[in-house]
């Protein structure tokens, strides 16, 4: 029986996981969180409309259902391709075959040091810190007699037009006109200042254009500022510069601008593409290398459709992993995959969301229900929906959230072991 180490648990490794047959491989999965996530939910835990444990499942749950499948705790410190070995933080774990499934993390563009002085809602930690972040600014502008200062510690800027920050900025927006006036009396609307910036010259860049111009409309009535073909060049001591010389005060930023992949050690660097991403071929094997096979936001398959790549959405990633578990069922690489788009969509608030699907685009009440029964359903674990569902429920009669906890984490002891 082979064995099968799998880099990752996120939509492909948890995807492929599930497909493979059991009888003819052992699996071995390793990730740095002993859970599986629902990354379109992040910006609910950073806005308090969720609590993490909600869109997260444990691995080790969902594989006592499986033969033949581990779950191994760590971050990849090197892979060996010669000893067909993956060292992590904890062990080393020999493989017969190798499936890269790391996913992506921020991509600063080079502005490297934005990864220490701006918040992001990549993962369940930045998410649940951007959280305490927004909850702890309004609490101190809550506390300030000085007007001007109370409208620079309620400043937030949105960096990057994609749905991750029409989402952030529409929940920001739905607080500022919704949740303020309710449970804030010390201040005003008028004292938070939400701007979100986009490089291009419209939001959501891969969807249609009436579906970019109503998610506009729908920010503009939450009061949010948006300023298109804006691009951001500098972020230090507060102080935003942009490309046009512009130079502004912003307490809090939030980074949503682009994603990059993962870095792999141990992978020639000739393997890569540009945005960290693995050069694949239509099988999704790892072009130059034996063995070694990439799914999901790292793999890079150029085709005449996607010269840059798939999308780094769920979508591909999940269909990748299942094309692959096929093939390697099979134990021969017969089926090319072929992306079907199954269409895409965003929230803007309650009520306020966008869809492009095959032929068609809604928006609205119809489309917001649309995207909360998609999301329901990907979801892991019965508990999770009907969590979910229920906090969705109350929230839209109420705009009130018990979720609204500022957690400051323990300082001591120190764990270093859990940064390894």
């Amino acid at each position: 029986m082979e064995t099968i180490v799998i880099i990752g648990g996120g939509f492909a490794g948890l995807n492929l996981v599930k497909r493979l047959d059991k009888d003819k491989y052992k699996m071995k999965l390793i990730d740095r969180n002993n859970f599986h996530c629902f990354p379109p939910l992040f910006y609910q835990i950073a806005s308090c409309g969720l609590a993490s444990a909600n869109i997260c499942f444990p691995l080790r749950r969902e594989f006592v259902k499986h033969r033949n499948v581990s779950y191994h705790m760590g971050h990849v410190k090197n892979i060996d391709l010669s000893a067909k070995t993956v060292e992590t933080s904890y062990e080393k774990i020999a493989y017969d075959k190798l499936v890269i499934a790391a996913g992506s993390t921020n991509n600063y563009f080079g502005m490297d040091d934005l990864g220490q002085t701006t918040f992001g809602i990549k993962t369940v930690a930045e998410a649940c810190h951007t959280r305490d972040e927004i909850l702890d600014r309004l609490e101190r502008g809550a506390m300030c007699s000085d007007p001007a200062r109370r409208r620079e510690l309620l400043s937030f800027l949105v960096v990057g037009g994609g749905p991750s920050g029409v989402e952030i900025a529409g929940a920001l927006g739905e607080m500022k006109k919704y949740v303020i006036p309710k449970e804030y009396p010390e201040l005003s609307p008028d004292d938070l200042r939400i701007t979100l910036v986009e490089g291009t010259g419209k939001l959501l860049g891969a969807m249609r254009e009436k579906s970019s111009a109503k998610a506009l409309e729908y920010l503009k009535d939450l009061m949010v500022d948006v300023r298109l073909g804006v691009t951001l060049k500098e972020y230090k001591d507060k102080y935003a510069t942009f490309a046009d010389g512009r130079k502004e005060y912003w307490e809090t930023l939030i980074w949503t601008a682009g994603v990059k992949g993962e870095p792999i050690p141990g992978i020639p660097a000739e393997c890569f593409q540009r945005g960290g991403r693995l050069n694949v071929d239509k099988f999704n094997r790892v072009i130059g290398l034996d063995d070694v096979m990439a799914v999901g936001d790292i793999a890079c398959m150029i085709s005449e459709d996607y010269p840059k790549g798939h999308p780094q959405m769920a979508q591909p990633a999940i269909q990748q992993a299942r094309n692959l578990a096929k093939n390697l069922n099979e134990a021969t690489f017969a089926h090319e995959f072929s992306y079907h788009d199954k269409g895409s969509m965003a929230t803007i608030g309650k009520n306020r969301a966008v869809a492009d699907l095959p032929g068609q685009s809604f928006s609205g009440f119809i489309a917001w229900v649309a995207w909360m029964a998609i999301h329901l359903m990907s979801l892991l674990g019965m508990r999770n929906k009907t969590t979910v569902l229920l906090n969705w429920i109350w929230n839209y009669f109420t705009y009130s959230s018990s979720l609204r906890l500022l957690l400051r984490p323990t300082k001591f002891p120190v764990r270093r072991h859990w940064g390894d």
